[in-house]
């Protein structure tokens, strides 16, 4: 197996056009955790026009709820939900300058198309890991929704932290079965 590809985050459009989808990659910088309650929340701006409490533009959103964080961490376990629970919200989000979100299991065809329209990546982190996944977390402070507790949006620092390159920007899947729509054939 070939080292992991070393990103600092946020990403840039070069940097997501050379990913493809299989490839391990250490993630390090800011990122965003974000599920289904602050998504919610975040739509509800947009479709009133109203400023978002987060930067979206090369960002990257983690779909994870931490446990709280023991004494001496910056945080608790941090494992990835399941991803199709943010189909709903995240062409939109994609449209709107986000490039990656990180999460566990396949997409819907709708993501997966934004993901090729606008350039977007889709990384999968290893799911019943998040203890393991917590030590490449260094810093972590929510900001915005304290009120939705675990489910707050909170800005992660990170350090080499693993995923694998679940669908890319060309289409491709590293989904054993699914159709790979960048023309590749299926994978």
């Amino acid at each position: 197996m070939s080292e992991p590809k070393k990103l600092n985050m946020p990403l840039d459009d070069a940097e997501i056009a050379r990913l493809r989808a299989g490839d391990a990659v250490h993630l390090s910088g800011t990122m965003y955790t974000a599920r289904d309650a602050a998504h919610q929340r975040l739509m509800t701006l947009i479709e009133a026009g109203e400023e978002l409490p987060i930067e979206l533009v090369g960002q990257v959103i983690y779909y994870c709820g931490p446990t709280p964080a023991p004494p001496g961490r910056p945080i608790g376990a941090a494992g990835p939900t399941t991803s199709y629970r943010m189909d709903d919200f995240a062409p939109e989000l994609y449209r709107l300058g986000l490039r990656g979100s990180i999460g566990k299991g396949n997409r819907s065809a709708r993501v997966r198309s934004a993901l090729r329209a606008y350039g977007g990546i889709y990384f999968v982190a290893t799911g019943g890991a998040g203890a393991l996944l917590s030590e490449a977390i260094k810093a972590a402070e929510i900001v915005a929704y304290e009120d939705l507790g675990t489910e707050a949006i909170r800005r992660l620092q990170v350090e080499d932290f693993p995923v694998i390159v679940g669908y890319d920007a060309h289409g491709g899947s590293a989904f054993v079965g699914e159709q790979d729509m960048s023309g590749g054939g299926v994978q």
